[in-house]
């Protein structure tokens, strides 16, 4: 066990990301290569949980396209991701906002949790 460790520690690179967590609405600045050509896409939307810790740790966002909720997850160490940035800090009372998925409308909006 100590060797998978080791092994984390010394060849995945953590990157420092601004803290956020569930109720969030992020912007995640991703490369994507096709072919031998490299773009940097963008996916913004709400955070909808933090799962795991350390190396595995994911992070779950939804986003709505049109009237479609769109989830994607991505792991808090993946390489193609350039940038980070916290758009808006929402104010929720649990970490897995699960049950966000099934409000539409009005009520689908998270108060702005203000900053000290």
């Amino acid at each position: 066990m100590d060797l998978v460790k080791f092994v984390q520690d010394e060849f995945v690179t953590k990157k420092e990301w601004p803290v956020f967590g569930a109720g969030d609405t992020i912007t995640v600045f991703y490369e994507i290569r096709e072919g031998s050509k490299t773009r940097t896409q963008f996916y913004r939307g709400v955070v909808i949980q933090r799962k795991g810790s350390g190396l595995t740790e994911t992070f779950t966002i939804r986003k709505m396209s049109g009237t479609i909720g769109v989830e994607r997850i991505f792991p808090v160490n993946l390489p193609a991701i350039q940038k980070i940035e916290v758009n808006k800090r929402g104010k929720v009372r649990r970490a897995r906002i699960y049950y966000f998925r099934e409000l539409t409308g009005k009520k689908a909006r998270i108060k702005e949790r203000r900053i000290k």
